[in-house]
Parts: C-alpha cells; structure tokens; sequence
C-alpha cells in the first residue's frame, strides 16, 4: 500500500478490506481445487499470515510508532499480494487448462 500519509485506522482498515476480498476468492478456489492442499494457495496463507502478524502490531502501536511499523507492514503486504496474484494466475488459467486436454 503506498501513501502512509493516511491515518493508522485507515490504513489498517484499507487493510482489512482488502484480505477479506483476498480470503473471500481464495475460499472459492479452494471449493474447486481437487484437493485442499495446493502450493499456490499454501504460500498465500502463510504471506498472509505474516501480514496478520505485521497487521496486529499495526493495530497496537503508539501514535509515534506506527509509521515505522506499517513499512514493515506494507512490505508484507506486498509479498502477500504477490502470492495472491501466483494463485490467482493457477486457478483462473487451471480450468482452461483441463478443459483444452
């Protein structure tokens, strides 16, 4: 997320918004993945889960400090959301895939 101009609880609502649409897809994906262990969609829950953890310190900083901990936060971020993209890109060419086979 660029512009840590904005406030913490905006920022970390921006946050939240955008893990529940996250979570949302990757709970359809799931439902159609032949089995519920995929690589694509384990990388994401545990780049999300480390952004959960950054998202949590964000909630609890100071004032002074939340600056500081939402660039770390943001980098997590960003390395969630590639992760996300990876499966993304698997599961929505997959079913093109098989069905061209």
């Amino acid at each position: 997320m660029k512009g840590l101009e904005t406030s913490r609880d905006q920022f970390v609502t921006k946050l939240k918004e955008r893990l529940d649409a996250w979570n949302s897809r990757v709970a359809k994906w799931e439902k159609t993945a032949k089995t519920a262990r995929s690589e694509p969609i384990d990388e994401y829950r545990s780049r999300r889960d480390a952004a959960l953890y950054n998202l949590t310190l964000l909630e609890n900083a100071s004032e002074a400090a939340w600056e500081d901990i939402a660039i770390g936060a943001d980098e997590a971020w960003q390395r969630m959301e590639k992760a996300f993209d990876q499966a993304r890109a698997h599961f929505e060419r997959s079913p093109r895939k098989e069905a061209s086979t």
